[in-house]
């Protein structure tokens, strides 16, 4: 079972590093702290970059999950 897990675990944090490569920056680094940027909440995203947004979120709580259970389970 604990392997089943981190094998899951994994796969989640590939597809979890790809959704996050693979979205347009939001700002310019520091520049965009002013709030101007699109960003994840704002509504504001649209297409694909929304869907990754969706699928960034969605997969990092999975992967958060999953790692929490591997740690309760080994120790």
């Amino acid at each position: 079972m604990l392997t089943a897990l981190m094998v899951f675990d994994a796969i989640v944090a590939i597809v979890l590093i790809i959704s996050i490569l693979g979205q347009e920056p939001k700002s310019a680094g520091m520049g965009g702290m002013d709030g101007g940027g699109d960003t994840v909440f704002s509504g504001k995203a649209r297409g694909m970059d929304a869907l990754l947004a969706r699928v960034t979120i969605i997969f990092g709580t999975l992967f958060a999950v999953i790692t929490l259970v591997i740690a309760k389970m080994t120790s």
